[in-house]
């Protein structure tokens, strides 16, 4: 898990007290915001911040997506802070437009994942129906959790493929192992990963 700097730990530029910056109205909390104003940021995040973790809490399924999210939210906000213009709306819903923008990446990425998991399956296997690809419902900790526990090699082949597209063939060349081990170690690790996601439903409840 990444390490994040939320949004309220970045250092105060003002000697406003959080109470008092708490006590501004959106609009000039607003400008604070748009003068780099690191209290008034800070102000916004207390405001809004919980809005934006529910929306992708609700949307994604997962709190540590949700978590993931929202401070992408705050920080696009703090980065892009000069693109909100007031007259276009209030900044409620200019950090909710970002929050949207941000889950539907979110949920784009993990689409990603479960097509790298279905191409990967389908290659190490042979034959499509030996073995079914994750429902796309899958929740991202189950995949997670299911690598975690595979060997080593089985877990470096995997990984490679599902995050960052390489064929066998390129996983080969990359680490050096002959190509048939590549895809036994594949072909064992896959099987292995089915198996634990299966039983991670099993335990939620979500057996299909």
């Amino acid at each position: 898990m990444t390490t994040h700097t939320r949004p309220t730990d970045i250092r105060p530029g003002s000697t406003r007290s959080p109470a008092a910056q708490d006590r501004l109205s959106d609009e000039e909390l607003a400008r604070g915001l748009r003068a780099a104003d690191e209290d008034a940021f800070a102000a916004v995040y207390r405001r809004w911040g919980a809005l934006v973790h529910t929306m992708a809490t609700r949307s994604l399924g997962d709190t540590h997506e949700a978590e993931d999210v929202t401070q992408q939210v705050f920080l696009g906000a703090w980065r892009g802070r000069h693109g909100y213009r007031p007259e276009r709306g209030p900044l409620g819903g200019w950090l909710v437009g970002i929050a949207r923008r941000k889950i539907v990446d979110a949920l784009a990425a993990r689409t990603r994942r479960l097509t790298l998991v279905d191409k990967v399956t389908h290659e190490a296997v042979g034959r499509p129906g030996d073995m079914a690809a994750p429902d796309e419902g899958l929740d991202r900790v189950l995949l997670v959790d299911a690598l975690s526990h595979l060997p080593k090699p089985q877990r470096e082949v995997l990984c490679m493929a599902f995050y960052e597209d390489l064929t066998q063939a390129q996983i080969s060349r990359r680490t050096g192992v002959p190509l048939g081990t590549v895809k036994s170690h594949a072909r064992r690790g896959l099987l292995r990963l089915r198996e634990g996601i299966d039983q991670g439903r099993v335990a939620d409840g979500n057996a299909p």
